[in-house]
């Protein structure tokens, strides 16, 4: 579900507001189904005055106690020794002469800072790490690379040389932005990386007390990042299969645990050509260390089945659901094939509970069958059958006019049929030769009927293994879909939050690039969660997309016979910004502060 900003049109007057919609499946393609109007935000209209001064209660959530706010033109002044002037000073201002500087992005900013800070990581790496001489805290260092993370940048260069200067976190923080540069963001990673666990584990607590999160099902998957570069002094970068299409470039693996709302507890980091399926017991021993060996279902994708994985966490009491590969589902022909004890889940997708003779391991498999996937997977078969009997077809008519060499000819043939693998085992190719069997003549080509049938029935079809008591078919599938959790934390992780490509080369570097994206990550989620609770939806990107048009500026007063007065003001947002802003319970700082003030010239 995101949030639609719609417009209508009333007697002259155009009126904004937003709408809560999903996207459903019509006969006439997509269309957006409205959920729920939001409607105004309660106490819009009556905004408490608020300044700077109090910025970090805003961000806190905390009202605190009323303080005195910068005065306005009508109000008590200061003077350059910033002493109160007893009486007000009225000013006149010239009209033509007001300028704006320095315009910068508040908005973006000041939403991640306030979950920064109602996530506790800034009280919790305060007492984490001790300080020393530095000019700027390492929480603050650490809340700068999370935060400009979170807002989209690449590297910390960039952040040093550009992005810091440009938007207000260098008011909302109080460091100035020579202060910011890259060998002590560096640095910051560095001193980041040493407190992992802690985190991981603060964010558990955190996750409990502002949702109520529990942790019985645990879900886990495995992604890769690559490298610009060699990462030729990384012990972990290694070429594998890579999910981002980068073959040519080294990697590391990423595994990744979440709780069924999406929200990540924790991570690790393997060398780039480790299997997925060896990781299983590394991370599972590694959970169960931190957060204690509970009564937990781990679900997992069938990348990470084998028989060695399910013995170990049948051996350790633990539950599982696992997918598994859909050759196994042909050992099940003829009750897959059987039209009874179907369970309706919902238009389009059904399930069946097939129970096993095995009675050591206490499993049972459970047949999914969906409609869209049998769309989609025919579709593939087809086209792939097209393009490798077009190429077949190709190399046929060659030989038909022009003889080849055998040997070269089954290398032809090879090439076509290892790329299109996934068609060819249903087609038998034999070369034809000529009398003396020295020149290849042409190709027969036999289809494999059974094998394509059963592989045209069995569309949209997939299994689950599991040792769950649950007897409910469709239970069981609802917990092992929620696995699209972690595949969307990837996506998140990859596209919004840029985990790659990774530009740092040393291991430890590398490993802090991943742990602030963890924690960008937990932030991401935690927006989301936070919508949910106010009804906003889980879109966070479009609420960023909103948020981030808020922006702060440098007004410049020239003051008749003295010198000008600048204020430095958040730019009033839009109404339905403004009502987003309300309905998280944000406040922006509305009073202006004043830092350069009126004085008369000599």
């Amino acid at each position: 579900m995101f949030l639609k900003r719609s417009r209508r049109k009333k007697n002259g007057e155009v009126y904004e507001y937003w709408n809560l919609v999903k996207t459903v499946r019509t006969s006439k393609g997509p269309r957006h189904e409205v959920v729920a109007a939001l409607g105004k935000a309660p106490g819009l209209d009556n905004q408490t005055r608020r300044g700077w001064e109090n910025i970090m209660d805003l961000l806190d959530g905390v009202e605190g106690r009323e303080r005195s706010y910068q005065p306005e033109l009508n109000q008590e002044c200061l003077s350059d020794d910033n002493k109160a002037v007893s009486s007000p000073q009225w000013a006149q201002v010239d009209v033509t002469g007001i300028s704006v500087e320095r315009v910068r992005d508040f908005g973006g900013v000041f939403l991640a800072l306030a979950l920064w800070r109602r996530l506790g990581f800034h009280s919790l790496l305060n007492k984490l790490i001790e300080p020393g001489k530095e000019t700027v805290s390492w929480e603050v260092v650490a809340c700068i690379l999370t935060i400009a993370r979170f807002c989209g940048n690449k590297s910390e260069l960039e952040v040093a040389q550009r992005w810091y200067r440009d938007n207000a976190l260098e008011d909302l923080l109080g460091v100035d932005w020579n202060q910011v540069n890259d060998s002590r963001l560096y640095r910051g990673l560095d001193i980041l990386h040493a407190h992992k666990d802690a985190l991981c584990k603060h964010l558990l607590e955190r996750y409990v007390d502002w949702f109520g999160v529990e942790f019985e099902f645990l879900f886990y998957d495995v992604t890769s990042t690559y490298f610009e570069g060699q990462a030729a002094k990384n012990a972990k970068a290694k070429r594998g299969y890579s999910r981002d299409k980068r073959p040519d470039c080294k990697q590391v693996n990423i595994g990744l645990v979440v709780t069924p709302e999406g929200l990540p507890i924790g991570y690790e980091v393997f060398d780039g050509n480790r299997a997925d399926v060896t990781t299983v017991e590394h991370i599972v021993e590694e959970m169960e260390s931190k957060y204690g060996q509970a009564n937990r279902v781990w679900v997992m994708d069938r990348g990470m089945v084998s028989e060695s994985n399910l013995k170990y966490l049948r051996d350790r009491t633990a539950t599982y659901i696992i997918g598994t590969a859909k050759s196994q589902l042909k050992e099940y022909q003829t009750q897959y094939l059987d039209e009874n004890d179907w369970t309706k889940v919902h238009d389009g997708l059904e399930v069946k509970l097939v129970e096993l003779c095995d009675e050591k391991t206490s499993e049972h498999y459970v047949m999914c069958r969906s409609q869209e996937r049998v769309q989609k997977e025919s579709a593939i078969l087809e086209s792939r059958k097209l393009k490798l009997l077009a190429k077949l077809s190709e190399i046929h008519a060659s030989l038909e006019k022009r003889p080849a060499n055998v040997n070269k000819t089954y290398l032809r043939v090879g090439r076509w049929m290892g790329q299109y693998t996934a068609v060819s085992k249903y087609y038998e190719v034999e070369v034809l030769t000529d009398k003396n069997a020295t020149k290849a003549i042409g190709l027969s080509i036999v289809k494999k009927e059974a094998s394509l049938s059963w592989a045209e029935q069995s569309h949209g079809a997939y299994m689950l293994r599991t040792n769950w008591t649950e007897a409910d078919p469709a239970v069981i599938w609802k917990r092992y879909i929620q696995l699209t959790q972690v595949e969307d934390a990837f996506r998140v992780s990859k596209s919004d939050l840029h985990l790659r490509p990774v530009f740092h080369q040393k291991t430890e570097r590398v490993d802090a690039h991943i742990l602030v994206c963890f924690l960008t990550l937990a932030m991401w989620r935690t927006l989301e969660m936070w919508m949910k609770s106010k009804g906003l939806g889980d879109c966070a990107r479009q609420l960023l997309k909103e948020v981030e048009t808020i922006k702060s500026m440098d007004v410049v007063l020239p003051v008749k016979n003295k010198s000008e007065l600048k204020l430095r003001i958040v730019a009033k947002p839009d109404k339905p910004v403004a009502e987003l802003i309300a309905h998280l319970g944000l406040q922006l700082p509305n009073a202006p502060k004043i830092f350069q003030n009126v004085v008369t010239k000599n």
